[in-house]
């Protein structure tokens, strides 16, 4: 179908584009894009057309961290219900942790998911595939077939590796092939607690999970960088002490991205409140001066990507105490206006906003197999990912009305009071609408 999405704001952080502008789409690209005063081609016919007008029209966004919860966890969500999701919430591309049921450590697993997600055209998924088997910290996975069937990068989602030397050999074969490891810094004994180390965490009873867990699994991880030369991805940075650190590593000149989650960005534990099952999140809310740092930092560019963490949760895995309830929140379909109310309260341009759900997390990939270097870009002939949104439109989250099978979010209006800006008005995937708002 040819597509226009015509007197848009169009915003594209990639080369810096922002103009009021029309959009030619045919055959699942970009054919043109026109400023204000310019002409379309004179042959482009369009069957549809969307009306752009007050709205911004931006890249796909690119989410590095959405839990699908297929194979082994339909019970908390589906491929259908959690895509959907995505592209409700202008999501065009995301990454999967490999932490499924079985692990995504076998390449026909990694094929069958990622031809499941192709059928439903939707948003595009990229797994990350285990980097032990099993996820068990002993044995390595055979990286290469796992890329070749379609993995970005290797990680052991939330499972720290407590043998130091099983990281190092898997730092060392992923920097001889050009592999990425996705690694949460997290000291496995340290971790364990279920909220930050503070006076909350103490008055409430809670178990307590020190700063030092993930500074001394940062230690660790750039003391094996440098002598391995890979390259690592760090996701979900949640404390002061870590962005430092981080941002010393990259002044080094270490091969390093990093991420932190819209709980982190937006939320402190203080926000757990009466033991609210809704914000057992992980890494866990730290406080308020950590919040502070992690904002600062994504402006700065020391963390390069926000992500939605989402992982849906049923009503059994919630109704629980704080402490044994399944950790993990709902979150893909609030990304785009939680990173614009962060830019908001934090006086961050609109670009900078959308340069870190497009752009950088598209950079974080790198070259992806069977993926033009459109990702996360608005340039002619390439892949028409688009997303179009009203930023004037503001909303309450209410988890009824969330796409996703999980309905558990710390940013439900009950319980912060927060209002969200933007609504997605219609996402585009290759050419294709995927969803389209009231």
């Amino acid at each position: 179908m040819n597509i226009l999405i015509q007197n848009g704001r169009v915003i594209d952080p990639a080369s810096g584009f922002d103009h009021i502008a029309d959009i030619a789409v045919a055959h699942g690209h970009i054919l043109a894009i026109a400023k204000r005063g310019e002409s379309l081609p004179a042959d482009f016919k369009a069957e549809h057309t969307i009306e752009a007008k007050d709205c911004i029209v931006a890249p796909g966004l690119v989410d590095l961290q959405v839990r699908l919860r297929e194979p082994g966890y339909e019970h908390e969500g589906m491929l259908a219900s959690e895509l959907m999701a995505a592209v409700a919430g202008g999501v065009t591309s995301l990454v999967c942790p490999p932490d499924t049921d079985p692990v995504l450590d076998e390449p026909g697993l990694i094929e069958m998911l990622k031809f499941r997600a192709e059928k439903l055209h939707r948003a595009r998924v990229f797994p990350l595939g285990a980097l032990t088997r099993g996820l068990k910290g002993e044995v390595l996975t055979e990286m290469s077939d796992l890329t070749d069937a379609g993995c970005v990068g290797f990680s052991q989602a939330e499972v720290p590796l407590e043998n130091t030397q099983v990281l190092q050999r898997a730092l060392q074969y992923a920097s001889t092939f050009g592999y990425t490891v996705w690694l949460r810094p997290q000291e496995l004994h340290l971790g364990r607690g279920v909220a930050a180390s503070g006076p909350l965490a103490t008055r409430l009873g809670l178990g307590s999970v020190p700063v030092a867990a993930e500074t001394i699994a940062l230690h660790t991880i750039f003391a094996l960088m440098r002598t391995t030369k890979a390259r690592v991805h760090l996701c979900r940075i949640s404390s002061a002490e870590g962005v430092a650190l981080v941002r010393a590593a990259k002044h080094e000149g270490l091969r390093l991205t990093a991420d932190v989650s819209i709980n982190s960005l937006h939320l402190s534990d203080h926000d757990i409140g009466y033991f609210d099952s809704r914000a057992r999140v992980t890494p866990v809310l730290r406080q308020q001066r950590d919040r502070d740092a992690l904002r600062a930092a994504l402006a700065d560019g020391t963390l390069d990507a926000l992500v939605s963490d989402h992982t849906p949760i049923d009503i059994d895995g919630k109704a629980l105490p704080f402490a044994e309830a399944e950790s993990g929140a709902t979150g893909v379909e609030l990304l785009l206006s939680l990173s614009l109310k962060w830019a908001q309260e934090s006086k961050v341009s609109v670009l900078r906003a959308l340069d870190v759900l497009t752009a950088q997390p598209a950079k974080v990939l790198g070259p992806v197999q069977g993926q033009s270097e459109s990702l996360g870009q608005l340039h002619v002939g390439g892949v028409a990912d688009v997303v179009v949104f009203d930023p004037a439109v503001e909303w309450q989250v209410t988890p009824d009305a969330l796409h996703s099978q999980g309905k558990h979010t710390p940013f439900a209006f009950d319980m912060t009071g927060m209002v969200m800006p933007a609504r997605v008005k219609a996402t585009l995937v290759a050419g294709r609408i995927a969803f389209r708002g009231t």
